[in-house]
């Protein structure tokens, strides 16, 4: 399984003592604001086994993210394929973070170093990022890694009850369009 550092962060595999942290950012409201509820614990806790199993099977997924300079858990971020069902094919790139990690550009530091792994090391051709049409701050990481967006591309996702979230916009890089990545 690959590790992944940028200057301040390190993705990782998942460790027993993320579990209560990513437990409790899953139950917190703000944290799950865009998503139709919050996680139990167990809920929660499955979804870190599975990440990281795909690691272990393929090499990349889901990270955990660290803070490199305290070892701190922040949350998670990188690809996976896109669920079936959903009106379009490929990998996509994603992020979530506890709310005390919001707003120093984590989430950002760490989708690139997600990208750039996705093109050089898994030979991707393109990565897409999807979110609700009202989940703002997600996509400003969109567009900060070099995405774009092409609203044709946007759906209803059937998978979210009616209301505000069902409305979804998907983003995309491919690799000729990629900025340099800053490390």
């Amino acid at each position: 399984m690959s590790e992944l550092r940028t200057d301040r962060l390190v993705l990782r595999g998942w460790r027993e003592s993320d579990l209560g942290p990513w437990a409790a950012m899953n139950a917190d409201p703000e944290v799950r604001e865009y998503f139709p509820d919050v996680l139990t614990g167990e809920r929660a806790e499955a979804s870190a086994a599975r990440f990281q199993a795909d690691l272990d099977q393929r090499g990349w997924g889901w990270w955990a993210v660290e803070v490199q300079a305290t070892g701190e858990f922040i949350g998670f971020t990188g690809l996976d394929p896109v669920d079936e069902g959903m009106p379009f094919a490929g990998v996509e790139a994603g992020w979530r973070l506890a709310r005390a990690a919001w707003g120093n550009g984590y989430a950002t530091e760490a989708a690139r170093a997600a990208v750039a792994f996705g093109f050089e090391r898994v030979g991707l051709t393109e990565i897409l990022a999807v979110t609700t049409a009202t989940n703002l701050r997600s996509q400003a990481v969109m567009r900060r890694i070099g995405m774009t967006r092409d609203p044709a591309d946007d759906f209803d996702d059937l998978s979210v009850p009616e209301g505000p979230l069902r409305r979804s916009v998907v983003y995309r890089l491919r690799v000729e369009d990629q900025r340099p990545v800053r490390r």
